[in-house]
């Protein structure tokens, strides 16, 4: 592996755990397809964007503990550990083509919805998310695409929005869930045989940076009004999804 290839590998990193940081989610939505780009393996890609997310979660979510809605969070990791073997068998027996493309339409969806939200979420609280057992599917959504494909937040942070949590509410619950799911689909990855040879030392060089980030990203949490950078990023997510769509 070169120098360079390190280099942009830590890079990438660095954005997804500097993304999770100051916006609550999004480092695997924006690091799993940048890494899609390099000639890395598939495996060793989605298991250092799970190993640098966890470690994201373990410095962030102390701060914010107070602010829990634990009975959510109760029935989403129960849930997500339910959906991670399935994620799992996902991963090991589709062509790495199948998930790429996947990957892409996933991306280009969820953006697209998020760019829109705001009108789909002030239907949908009124009519779906006001009962906790709705965490369930979700939460099951979040251990198969966490394990997967390293989603895991994308389905929590979709509920918590039409849950209507408040910021910190949201935050905090949402790095807790981090933390939980993190924990389990490491585990999930690690005895599925997605760990590689590259993994340790990739991690290992990139954690000083994780580090960096996460503090950079608390720093930008609390001074950047998050809402300037939503469309933003949002539509970021869009350009990548397609990007992994066109990539030969």
């Amino acid at each position: 592996m070169s120098t360079t290839l390190i280099i942009l590998i830590i890079t990438v990193v660095f954005i997804g755990a500097l993304m999770r940081a100051t916006f609550g989610f999004g480092e695997a939505i924006v690091s799993m397809p940048l890494l899609a780009l390099l000639p890395v393996d598939l495996h060793t890609s989605i298991s250092l964007i799970g190993l640098a997310g966890l470690t994201v979660a373990c410095l962030s979510v102390a701060a914010g503990w107070r602010h829990i809605d634990r009975s959510s969070l109760v029935l989403l990791a129960t849930s997500a550990f339910l959906g991670i073997p399935v994620g799992l068998i996902l991963v090991s027996f589709a062509p790495a083509v199948i998930i790429t493309v996947s990957l892409g339409i996933f991306l280009i969806v969820y953006g697209v919805y998020s760019l829109v939200k705001a009108t789909l979420v002030n239907q949908a609280r009124k009519t779906v998310l006001q009962r906790s057992v709705w965490a369930l599917p979700f939460g099951f959504a979040s251990g198969l695409l966490g394990s997967a494909y390293n989603f895991n937040g994308v389905p929590v942070v979709v509920y918590g929005t039409m849950k209507g949590w408040q910021r910190d509410q949201f935050q905090a619950t949402l790095q807790a869930h981090f933390l939980i799911s993190g924990v389990l689909v490491v585990f999930g990855q690690a005895i599925g045989g997605l760990w590689t040879k590259d993994l340790f030392f990739l991690f290992m060089l990139s954690l000083p940076i994780i580090v960096i980030a996460t503090l950079l990203g608390t720093y930008l949490h609390k001074r950047i009004p998050p809402h300037k950078f939503e469309r933003y990023v949002f539509t970021l997510i869009v350009l990548l999804g397609i990007l992994l769509l066109i990539k030969p």
